[in-house]
């Protein structure tokens, strides 16, 4: 079920599905539609309650001028929360950015959450990957850049950024149900996407820096995933970029993965074999399992 929630003054559109059992809330990655999620919502919905949200500026969620940080969504989740009278510690999922935005959850509401899945997460500590030397990754992907052409595509109206931006499909994404297709495909050319991921982007590093300096993480059930290196490399090389930048950057993105495993006594790595960072789109199987094997450790 759709629905709107009026959040910190914005209206929020979220996604509820299933009844009963441990409520499992999930954050999606940087730019990214719940609807991405489509196959997992489906599965878990008929043993658990499940509900994803679009941040402000997202799918059809309002945003206006405020500042868009982690903090921000820690707070959302928060009134979220109270406004669907969750009274039992949930059960919190985080992709990518998503995850950045888990980790400072658990910090600032460590009693209202039971376990934690991260999914391919941002580090805390990820202003370490600008000190890599990697020229060609580099070359129109840094921080500076996507801020600059997110900037440039807030300012513009729909057709304008269709025209612009060519909305597209993977192929994985084409096997989901045409009305799912069809929500994707609208989401990528809405400005308001854009200026979300401005502002996100330009708080990242700061966030990490103040989700470390905050107080321990609770000492609870942790399933840390991450995705496949080698699958990844090969992924870049059809893409014609150099081997070694590849592997210096999957190797030490592999490390940063891996340290989250010790942010509790509790935690567990996962490799999701053949997929990229997108793991709920590659193998949303290994998801679905791990979720499952954290809500029977709750139990």
């Amino acid at each position: 079920m759709r629905h709107f929630l009026m959040i910190n003054q914005n209206k929020i559109e979220v996604l509820q599905q299933g009844g009963s059992g441990i409520p499992i809330i999930t954050l999606t990655g940087m730019g990214c539609s719940f609807d991405e999620w489509y196959e997992v919502t489906e599965t878990l919905s008929k043993s658990n309650r499940v509900i994803m949200f679009h941040r402000p500026g997202l799918g059809e969620s309002e945003i206006h001028n405020e500042n868009r940080n982690t903090q921000a969504v820690v707070n959302e989740v928060n009134e979220m929360i109270h406004l669907l009278k969750l009274c039992e510690p949930i059960l919190l999922v985080g992709h990518s950015y998503g995850g950045l935005c888990v980790q400072h959850f658990v910090k600032a509401h460590p009693k209202k959450v039971a376990g934690i899945v991260l999914v391919d997460s941002t580090s805390v500590d990820l202003k370490v990957l600008d000190d890599l030397d990697l020229p060609a990754l580099n070359d129109g992907a840094t921080d500076e850049f996507w801020m600059k052409k997110c900037h440039a595509y807030s300012r513009m109206e729909k057709e304008e950024l269709k025209e612009v931006i060519t909305p597209a499909l993977s192929e994985k994404q084409k096997r989901l149900p045409y009305d799912i297709q069809q929500l994707l495909l609208d989401f990528q050319i809405n400005p308001s996407l854009y200026k979300a991921m401005y502002k996100e982007i330009s708080n990242w590093k700061r966030d990490g820096e103040i989700i470390k300096n905050l107080v321990e993480y609770p000492d609870i059930p942790l399933i840390v995933l991450s995705r496949d290196l080698e699958h990844c490399i090969r992924l870049g090389l059809m893409e014609g970029l150099p081997e070694w930048e590849l592997r210096l950057f999957e190797e030490k993105w592999q490390e940063l993965v891996r340290n989250q495993v010790n942010l509790t006594s509790k935690g567990k790595l996962i490799i999701a074999q053949g997929s990229s960072h997108s793991i709920h789109m590659d193998r949303p199987d290994v998801i679905v399992q791990s979720i499952r094997e954290m809500t029977s450790v709750l139990n």
